[in-house]
């Protein structure tokens, strides 16, 4: 599913029972409650400062929004373990360290699908 695609969105309506939003940055959070099915959750674990949720948004469907907190360092070694067991894994575009400065300029103009992860292995 692309949430930025209306078609993939709306096929992918009430379908999930737990979804994970990661988004760094202030966003609307209705269209990802009516990802969640009946009795769902939405687990923010990306600090968004002030926002405002529609609360019809919850009370439809009884859902429930979340937060994953920080969780420290024994937290993010336990949900690393259990994503390996269950091969939960993240969209990223893997780049060498020599080409940090590219990535910082994708950043800047808003030019990144997913994630960028720099490759530190070309350092030592």
């Amino acid at each position: 599913m692309v949430s930025t695609d209306p078609d993939s969105t709306a096929a992918a309506r009430d379908r999930f029972d737990v979804l994970i939003d990661t988004i760094p940055v202030p966003h609307d959070l209705g269209p990802y409650l009516s990802l969640v099915a009946m009795d769902g959750t939405l687990s923010q674990v990306g600090y968004l400062g002030s926002l405002t949720v529609e609360t019809m948004d919850l009370l439809l469907g009884r859902k429930k929004l979340t937060s994953g907190g920080s969780g420290g360092l024994a937290a993010t070694a336990a949900m690393l373990e259990f994503c390996a067991a269950h091969g939960i894994t993240a969209d990223i575009e893997l780049l060498p360290s020599g080409r940090v400065t590219e990535a910082l300029g994708r950043l800047e103009r808003g030019d990144v699908r997913y994630r960028f992860v720099l490759d530190l292995s070309d350092l030592g």
